[in-house]
């Protein structure tokens, strides 16, 4: 089962969602970075379970702990293992469902799969895996800013059919911006209706998905590598293996085969600094799977919750039609916890093109963070 990723900075989680622990360890991090513990601890705290009324009720305090790769608060070039313990498992909730296949969960492919599987909490398949992601997206979102200036944010752009009214150009500048409400959209009144809509459904037993958006200020132009590890071809495959992901666009996205080439290109004009930038961004920041100097811009689509407490057919293991009535606790919508997850993914595989690109060519380094 791979649980590894990134070619300098190589990220290998652990860890299931009912076991002791869940975990990371990243390799490939310069020794004498500052490390900040706290820092992590906020991104964690974004993700916990339990933070709100609109969550699970499951109460996490996702306390970290650094094990390795630290001394006197600077990184000395070792891995860095960072753990989380689990301290609020109800396994029993779960027992029901030890020969039943939930409807669109992971419970029959993994059965499928490896013939045997952690039917509590949903183990290794569970959003509690994303912990380690969080984590050690942490250590990739400070490198970024320290080095490049780079900020990466995210926000609940849509849950159902209720959209927010964020255009382009009033996109939120910072995560405070983002986080002044429980939904974690910056238009107040949307995030208002979101919230309503995602407590009745969770009164019914239902659940609901929706749509994270993202966008990277102050990337640089030249961090990605054609053809089979373009920019676009990493973020994908790190967001879509988000669970509960099952959608990624870029720019226009689909959206941008409703228009013309004449409409859809993006000019090139030079500013006042002399910097080549373009006049509109349906590419969302990427050319050639490299990045242009513009905004990142990247959505990220998430199914409803597949554990519901509503009744649904199902098989059980034994080939049985047989009707399920699941228990335990679970999200009625992963969208506000997973903002935090899709910018984790994102500054990972940022840092590892960062550091990539920066071995390949120190002129390049030279010019773009030298010089700032």
């Amino acid at each position: 089962m791979p649980s590894s990723w990134g070619k300098i900075f190589k990220v290998s989680t652990f860890g299931e969602s009912h076991g002791t622990s869940v975990g990371v360890v990243v390799d490939g991090v310069p020794a004498g970075l500052p490390f900040e513990l706290e820092e992590i601890q906020k991104d964690l705290d974004r993700r916990r379970p339990g933070q709100s009324d609109i969550t699970t009720p499951r109460d996490e305090a996702d306390r970290v702990r650094v094990l390795s790769g630290v001394f006197e608060n600077r990184t000395i070039g070792s891995p860095i293992a960072l753990v989380v313990d689990n301290q609020n498992t109800i396994s029993k909730d779960y027992d029901n469902l030890r020969d039943v296949y939930r409807p669109s969960h992971a419970d029959f492919t993994y059965q499928e799969k490896y013939g045997h599987r952690a039917h509590v909490g949903g183990g290794r398949s569970s959003v509690r895996e994303t912990i380690a992601r969080v984590a050690a997206g942490a250590i990739a979102r400070r490198i970024l800013e320290n080095d490049l200036g780079i900020r990466t944010v995210s926000w609940v752009d849509s849950i159902g059919e209720i959209d927010s009214n964020i255009v382009d150009g009033q996109y939120p500048t910072s995560r405070e911006q983002v986080d002044q409400n429980k939904v974690r959209c910056p238009d107040a009144a949307t995030a208002t209706k979101m919230e309503e809509l995602i407590l009745q459904l969770s009164k019914e037993g239902d659940s609901v998905g929706g749509v994270v958006k993202t966008v990277v200020y102050n990337l640089p132009p030249g961090l990605g590598d054609p053809v089979y590890d373009k920019l676009d071809g990493d973020l994908g495959k790190a967001i879509l293996s988000i669970p509960a992901c099952k959608g990624f666009e870029i720019g226009s996205g689909f959206s941008g085969t409703r228009l013309t080439g004449s409409k859809h290109n993006d000019e090139f004009y030079k500013d006042k600094d002399g910097r080549i930038r373009t006049r509109s961004n349906h590419s969302g920041g990427l050319q050639g799977g490299i990045t242009n100097g513009m905004e990142l811009v990247v959505k990220a689509a998430f199914k409803p919750t597949s554990t519901i407490k509503k009744e649904q057919k199902t098989v059980n293991a034994q080939n049985e039609e047989t009707i399920l009535q699941a228990k335990g606790r679970h999200d009625p919508c992963v969208l506000p916890r997973a903002v935090p997850i899709v910018e984790a993914a994102i500054n990972l595989i940022l840092v590892d093109a960062y550091f990539y690109q920066r071995a390949l060519q120190p002129e390049w380094y030279l010019k773009w963070v030298l010089k700032k």
